[in-house]
């Protein structure tokens, strides 16, 4: 077998991760399925000081938090008498590399420098290619991203394609792929081949970075209308957008706030698909990632993943890809703040659910992104046709992903759906047994499951007996 062959270097991805991020894994480990997480994010690390001060010092952060009156306005107009919840969003759109993934690279870049990596490397088709780009440039630092970009015929997205750019024009050095298991392999070989630092996404420098987006929510919530939010809603996809902003609230003492999640339903279409990987008109902030995730953190790049997700999360809904596309052109429209994608499915979800609350709660999504040329609705729009989806006015709720786009033809039909956070803690619990195959779990186990699933001990227990008799 060649040293370069993808069964070898497969077969090395533990050592050639331990090596590239700097952490031993194993020292958290304990019993079959527990680790110490808590202790892994603070030996790892940085505390929530030290962050700020890492953000501020690369010009991260301190982003502004803007009431959005004009959408309030219309949400209370469809919403019962009353009802109508005041809607914000955290602008993270002015971080230096345009979203809110500048605090996870900040650190992560930090870090690398400050152990003595001559580069960083990411793998990402998203925003956070162009934070870890943008951080390098700053920190001196030579940078790669290995990207995701085409199906088998060469043919990208326009917001994919736009990421490189993006990438590019910060000097890193892009590597463009087809959809598949190229893209774990090039990126492994590519750490072992240069020594670089591996920038993952899901490291807790890169989680612990977005704990300061949380902070400063409740703090500039206090000091502008004087109380916490009630809802924040972040968009979710593996999961670190919300388990750091989540454990930035925990640190600013607004437990109380509720959070939850929110994603493009892309159900039916798989993303390591060649056939399907066009037919998706959102490339981050969608169910391909987010339900995956959520329901197995460790399938990412690093052995024990810092996103957490489940840990945090209160309720969790589904937008459809016409909503988003909609509430992109209100937010424009309406607001006069022109945004990407990403940050547009959570407002989505909030402008739904601000009409379940009363009119003195509050409601937050927790983000926004850049736009370009890739990332308007017009070339995802146009790209979406050539592909062969219908893309026409209508009710959302019809919406079948990998066929039609359903933009809605009344504001009063963006209607965001709750999935059933039950069954998302019991397939958690199912893929944790089956992933360790673990027999008999210990005390120990099952506490961390509880922890894990946002429940308690008798939860988990009876849920692992029902899965037990199902195998019976």
């Amino acid at each position: 077998m060649s040293k370069n062959s993808y069964e070898a270097v497969m077969s090395r991805k533990s050592e050639i991760m331990k090596k590239a991020v700097g952490i031993d894994f194993s020292k958290f480990e304990h019993g079959k399925i527990s680790f110490d997480y808590e202790r892994m994010m603070r030996e790892t690390g940085y505390s929530l000081v030290e962050m700020q001060k890492i953000q501020g010092e690369a010009g991260v952060g301190n982003t502004p938090l803007l009431e959005l009156k004009n959408l309030t306005a219309l949400a209370r107009k469809l919403a019962p008498k009353g009802k109508g919840a005041r809607i914000f969003i955290k602008d993270e759109a002015s971080n230096p590399s345009g979203s809110f993934k500048a605090r996870r690279a900040a650190n992560a870049v930090y870090h690398a420098k400050k152990l003595g990596y001559r580069g960083v490397i990411a793998a990402t088709s998203g925003n956070y290619g162009a934070a870890v780009a943008s951080q390098a440039a700053i920190h001196g630092l030579k940078c790669i991203i290995v990207q995701e970009c085409y199906d088998s015929s060469l043919k990208g997205q326009p917001e994919i394609i736009e990421k490189a750019r993006k990438c590019e024009a910060y000097g890193a050095e892009v590597v463009q792929l087809t959809v598949g298991p190229e893209l774990f392999y090039t990126f492994l070989k590519l750490l072992e081949d240069t020594g670089y630092f591996n920038a993952s996404l899901y490291t807790p420098f890169g989680i612990a970075g977005v704990e300061t987006l949380g902070y400063e929510l409740a703090t500039q919530f206090r000091e502008y209308v004087g109380k916490d939010p009630d809802v924040v809603v972040c968009t979710n996809a593996g999961g670190g957008n919300l388990t750091g902003t989540a454990r930035g609230l925990i640190k600013a003492g607004a437990e109380e706030a509720q959070v939850v999640g929110a994603s493009v339903n892309l159900h039916g279409l798989h993303m390591a698909s060649d056939e399907q990987f066009n037919k998706k008109s959102f490339t981050t902030g969608h169910t391909g990632f987010g339900i995956p995730f959520t329901t197995w953190p460790d399938r990412s790049d690093v052995p024990r993943s810092a996103a957490r997700p489940l840990r945090y999360m209160d309720r969790y809904l589904l937008v459809n890809q016409g909503e988003v596309f909609y509430m992109t052109e209100a937010l424009a429209q309406l607001e006069g703040l022109e945004r990407g994608p990403a940050g547009n499915t959570s407002l989505a979800a909030a402008f739904s659910i601000a009409q379940e609350l009363e009119e003195d709660k509050i409601i937050v999504s927790q983000e926004t992104e850049y736009t370009g040329a890739g990332k308007h609705i017009q070339p995802q729009l146009s790209f979406a046709k050539e592909n062969g989806i219908e893309v026409k006015l209508g009710d959302p709720k019809d919406e079948i992903p990998g066929k039609n786009i359903i933009l809605p033809k009344h504001p009063k039909l963006i209607k965001a759906k709750d999935l059933d956070l039950n069954n998302i803690r019991k397939s958690y619990i199912k893929n944790c047994l089956s992933v360790t195959k673990a027999e008999e779990l210990s005390k120990e186990d099952i506490e961390f499951l509880a922890i894990e699933t946002k429940t308690n001990v008798e939860y988990v227990q009876k849920t692992i007996d029902e899965i037990k008799c199902k195998k019976l």
